[in-house]
């Protein structure tokens, strides 16, 4: 195995400095498996992910590269430095409002007259010509006459590289949160080799995130083949991985989640040896039974409901209180919610507007069968 770094410049500061990030390459010596991309911090405050990166480049170089791995740590060097006093803000684009990770580009590739000119390749070079075509799409856009905001720059940057790779991870945290994987709903048993105990299962369909960005447009064209009678499959898996809360490093946890990346890489052949995943309960939810609960009023909240711990209909979610109030029963609130649930992630300060997302939870929650 091969290992080269590079920097990308994704961007210019008003002052003038590049804005550069690292890349590493991984490379085998002979790459006869799928190529991996794998990046991490695009939200300023989620660092566990780089954690991971480092601890995966470590573990691997105890085994048998077959597949080129791209790792792009620090992903995003505005949202990291958008710092106030000891927090970091970096989950919005300060320049626009928007988020992030909802700034990548959906490929306006129009399959019926792309599908007819290329029908005569067979399926390797129907796949490469097709990824070549999404990295034009990403070249173009950056060369906009016009321009393209600050954001959406890097965004398209990351994607660029993300379209030349069969596998797709993005590693994020949650404000306070127990671990859990996006999962598209076409590749469902990929949950089984990660260390992760809870998946939500999404629609192929794009939203704006990195994982949509890299698998929807391979869904459009496997749907858009079967329609003419090919059977192509969905060349390239994405995943988002939520791993726990942001604002924290753990070395031993990103170990636990790095040797669970490894066990998924195994099973793809990206990795001569075999690694077996680890042996845990897992569990599913469809996106459409993801709940967001809101604040009824304002005040300071107790977070009483454990991220991860199953919840039963009418017990204790959160404390509100309010001292403008102190002396009536509108003091404190005592919260509860009317189904059985496991709550996800809290919101991360005490103190709340009315309206404010407290709590996102799972529902209908079912097992994973390996």
């Amino acid at each position: 195995m091969r290992m080269s770094k590079s920097s990308l410049q994704v961007g210019e500061l008003a002052a003038g400095q590049a804005l550069d990030i690292p890349v590493y390459r991984l490379q085998p010596e002979a790459n006869t498996g799928p190529s991996v991309y794998i990046q991490a911090n695009v939200h300023g405050a989620e660092v566990q992910g780089n954690a991971v990166i480092f601890q995966l480049m470590k573990l691997l170089e105890n085994y048998r590269l077959l597949g080129e791995i791209t790792l792009v740590p620090l992903a995003n060097p505005l949202g990291i430095n958008q710092k106030s006093g000891e927090f970091t803000l970096g989950r919005f684009d300060p320049i626009t409002g928007n988020n992030w990770n909802r700034e990548y580009l959906d490929s306006a590739i129009e399959l019926p007259h792309w599908y007819a000119e290329h029908a005569r390749l067979d399926d390797v070079g129907i796949i490469q010509a097709y990824r070549s075509a999404l990295v034009e799409s990403c070249q173009q856009r950056l060369s906009n006459a016009w321009g393209i905001t600050t954001g959406h720059r890097l965004a398209v940057n990351l994607q660029s590289m993300a379209h030349r790779a069969d596998i797709v991870l993005d590693l994020h945290t949650g404000p306070k949160s127990c671990k859990h994987l996006y999962c598209p709903e076409y590749e469902v048993s990929a949950a089984q080799y990660f260390s992760i105990p809870y998946t939500l299962v999404i629609p192929n369909s794009f939203g704006g995130a990195m994982d949509e960005a890299a698998f929807c447009p391979w869904w459009r064209l496997s749907e858009y083949a079967a329609s003419q009678g090919r059977d192509l499959g969905v060349a390239v898996s994405a995943f988002t991985l939520e791993l726990a809360s942001q604002e924290r490093i753990d070395l031993a946890d990103a170990e636990h989640d790095a040797r669970g990346i490894l066990a998924y890489l195994s099973h793809r052949g990206v990795i001569a040896e075999s690694v077996r995943p680890a042996a845990m309960a897992r569990y599913g939810c469809y996106l459409r039974n993801y709940k967001k609960f809101h604040a009824p009023k304002a005040g300071l909240v107790e977070y009483v409901a454990e991220v991860g711990e199953p919840l039963k209909a009418g017990e204790h979610l959160v404390n509100l209180l309010r001292l403008d109030h102190y002396g009536t029963e509108e003091a404190l609130t005592r919260i509860s919610l009317p189904v059985d649930c496991v709550p996800i992630l809290h919101f991360a300060s005490a103190s709340v507007h009315q309206g404010t997302e407290l709590y996102k939870v799972m529902t209908e929650v079912f097992p994973l069968d390996p």
